[in-house]
């Protein structure tokens, strides 16, 4: 990574405020307006279009100049349309909408429907005129199944799902059967938004109409299932297809790889070539970016190099996948050493890879490095799109800069959702919800309507602020607006509600999820219960702790149980937090013992529960037997123990944690345990080794320093007390109050 630093860091650095003043490389285009007018000069007719999107194109429709004009307008009527017809035919890259406004004039939908539904497709390969293609749909009077086909192929690449199933029914409504051009395209759709019923459904049709020995249909269900998470019935697919391709290979070991099966993977893998079929680039990236997102980089790399000895190679796709694998992971130093290693290949990076590489500059909060990035991405000309520059906001928002996060905002061209949600999450991630919530009027002012995802980022930051009121209120306009409030809804203001303290809400709004007419909302938002997550349930056991709640506690712990939460190590050191708080530590052990593959988190749980419960004793056999099993403490275990340390006045195994700290060299960087140190030696007496301890803390935080201040009034040095709060003065912190 160091060596990416000095590759891509200038010596003179990027200067943000030069680089955002640069467009981007693609311009937007304008709205298309028209006017059609009729020149009857010399008996002739034609239609002239102002078009500001495409001027370069233009039809004529003008009839050859005559002496007389015709006598018969229906025979002229019906060769203009056969012209119309003909340019549709002969030339399909035309600009359509000249064509449109001649066929309105001539009334040709009426005469042929096949124009009418030839236009719609044309309308619809453009992303831009997709809303003149469902106007052109809803006007043709006979539609066909390929101008179907096109409109929800259209939805499917712009992802408007809601428009893509509102298309669908309406086609099996209207007797149309699908065939096997538009059901992979809506089992596509089906697996992005996880519609299970919707896409068994289809299942069941393509097996009724005998389309399941497709070999398309067939990968696009295994595709389906896999990505839906039902992986048995993706492997029956793929074993009943009678023909299987590179792609049937390749779906299922994406498959696989989704379930983290890599030895199954591998053999899968293994198969396809035994079987003569031969993988290509695309099964090659299903296997090293699988491995990667899983946060096997060293087998990503080393398929990586397997791949190349096959003699193919890696593209942009390929590095990628890595570099998202390893963001995924919070691997972020391996993410910028694939980056390096990309560009040193060499291998040109595309847009895809400059917004994934920017969240590891986000997570090392390196501002320089982000910069750089930015640099490299304006020389590239890789920052004209929305998904960069929605990585630059939030790199900038983290690295603290949020004057040059609105700047990249206000300069982008083509806003999407998601970039405004990243921009409403900054100012509510700084703790100005109210701004972020003018943000979200403001876009929906500008004709996009905000999602889910906006009005949840609002509803977390009023949680955290504990405005509970103004919560519920955004919960009402949210239905106002027909969005659904999801489980992430509930959890953002759950774990909200929990963290500001109020707990009692946050076990009252738990309880509304399950039982909307009983809740305090009645069924105003939800009309049907949402089954809570692993995130939910961890946020209600922690307001049964904050309450000392044990009958409710144990009320979840059965839901936990009938649901099979408690293998989930998070969901466990909830409950052990739970019992341990509510005075019940036998049951937190009991959990404790029943959970397997136990990390720190769950260790320093039941510690703390111990210390908790004044079992100060049990709480320092319990550190020596997680060191038995190999478990390294953390900076919070240390904490705990020197706490229980000063309780019990235990000097000596006070002195054996702080060797272990300095072992680890965490005091060069941690106020707590810095000041945990100074507060164990003042109550075990030791007010010297206090000092000395304080006095070898170059930097000291407010933390630091207190310490010092409580450690010289237990110990009955008031003067020097107060000398020293005249020194922290002059110090600069800020005295904790």
């Amino acid at each position: 990574m160091e060596i990416l630093r000095t590759s891509l860091l200038p010596g003179n650095p990027v200067l943000i405020e030069t680089s955002l003043s640069q467009k981007p490389n693609n311009s937007h285009k304008p709205k298309f307006t028209f006017q059609a007018s009729i020149d009857t000069t010399n008996g002739s007719t034609g239609t002239t279009l102002s078009n500001q999107a495409n001027p370069q194109t233009h039809v004529s429709f003008a009839s050859k100049k005559t002496t007389k004009l015709s006598n018969n307008p229906r025979a002229e009527t019906n060769s203009e349309i056969g012209h119309c017809i003909s340019l549709l035919k002969s030339n399909p890259v035309c600009d359509c909408r000249q064509i449109h406004a001649q066929a309105l004039k001539l009334n040709a939908f009426e005469e042929n429907g096949w124009i009418g539904n030839k236009l719609a497709m044309l309308y619809s390969k453009n992303k831009e005129f997709l809303d003149y293609a469902r106007k052109l749909f809803n006007d043709i009077p006979k539609r066909k199944i390929p101008v179907y086909t096109s409109l929800i192929s259209a939805y499917c690449r712009s992802e408007q799902w809601d428009d893509l199933f509102l298309v669908f029914r309406l086609m099996v409504d209207e007797g149309m059967l699908p065939d096997k051009y538009v059901v992979p395209t809506v089992l596509k759709a089906c697996a992005l938004v996880r519609m299970l019923r919707t896409g068994k459904m289809i299942h069941g049709f393509v097996i009724r109409m005998g389309m399941n020995s497709d070999v398309f249909v067939g990968n696009a269900l295994i595709d389906f299932y896999a990505n839906c998470g039902d992986f048995g019935f993706a492997l029956s697919v793929f074993d009943a297809m009678g023909e299987r391709d590179v792609v049937s290979w390749t779906a299922l070991v994406s498959a696989f790889m989704n379930e983290g099966l890599f030895e199954e993977a591998i053999e899968v893998f293994k198969s396809m070539q035994l079987n003569g079929v031969k993988p290509d680039l695309i099964s090659w990236n299903a296997l090293v970016s699988g491995f990667a997102h899983n946060g096997e980089i060293d087998l990503a790399l080393q398929y990586l190099e397997a791949m190349q000895e096959e003699g193919l190679r890696p593209r942009a796709n390929t590095w990628n996948g890595i570099i998202s694998g390893c963001i995924q992971n919070e691997y972020f130093e391996d993410a910028l050493d694939a980056f390096y290693n990309m560009l040193c290949f060499p291998e040109d990076p595309n847009f895809v890879t400059i917004a994934s590489i920017l969240p590891a500059c986000a997570g090392l909060k390196d501002l320089n490095l982000g910069r750089a990035v930015h640099g490299f991405a304006l020389k590239r000309q890789l920052c004209g799109n929305m998904h960069v520059e929605g990585s630059l906001i939030d790199v900038y928002s983290k690295c603290g800069m949020k004057d040059y996060a609105e700047n990249i905002f206000s300069k982008a061209e083509n806003k999407s959702i998601a970039m405004w949600n990243e921009m409403i999450a900054v100012y509510v991630n700084a703790g100005d919800t109210e701004k972020g919530l003018e943000l979200l009027r403001v876009m929906h002012h500008g004709g996009l309507k905000p999602d889910v995802v906006s009005y949840n980022t609002i509803l977390a930051g009023h949680a955290r602020n504990g405005q509970i009121n103004e919560a519920y209120e955004l919960l009402y306009e949210m239905v106002r607006m027909e969005l659904k409030p999801n489980i992430i809804s509930f959890n953002v203001l759950i774990s909200g509600f929990q963290q500001f303290g109020l707990s009692f809400e946050a076990l009252k709004l738990f309880q509304t999820m399950q039982s909307p007419l009983n809740g305090c909302m009645g069924n105003d938002v939800l009309h049907e219960s949402i089954q809570p997550n692993s995130i939910t349930i961890a946020g209600a056991l922690a307001a049964c702790a904050a309450l000392n709640l044990l009958c409710p506690g144990k009320q979840i712990h059965g839901y936990v149980l009938k649901n099979d939460f408690e293998p989930n190590i998070y969901i466990s050191s909830a409950l052990v937090d739970m019992y341990s708080k509510c005075l019940d530590i036998v049951s937190a052990t009991k959990v404790f013992r029943r959970t397997e593959d136990r990390n720190t988190i769950c260790w320093n749980t039941l510690i703390a529960g111990h210390v908790h419960n004044m079992q100060l004793d049990r709480a320092l056999e319990l550190f020596c037997e997680m060191l038995e099993e190999g478990l390294g403490p953390s900076s919070i275990t240390l904490m705990i123990l020197l706490l229980t340390c000063g309780d019990m006045e235990a000097l000596r195994f006070g002195r054996e944690l702080h060797g272990h700290i300095i072992k680890s060299k965490l005091d060069q960087s941690n106020y707590a345990l810095a000041s945990a140190l100074i507060g164990m030696y003042a109550k075990c007496g030791r007010i010297k080794d206090a000092k000395s301890l304080f006095d070898f803390e170059v930097k000291k935080d407010a933390s630091v320093w207190n310490s010092m201040l409580s450690a010289n009034s237990t110990n009955g040095m008031a003067k020097r007390a107060i000398a020293l709060f005249g020194e922290m003065e002059l110090a600069a912190p800020v005295p904790e109050i």
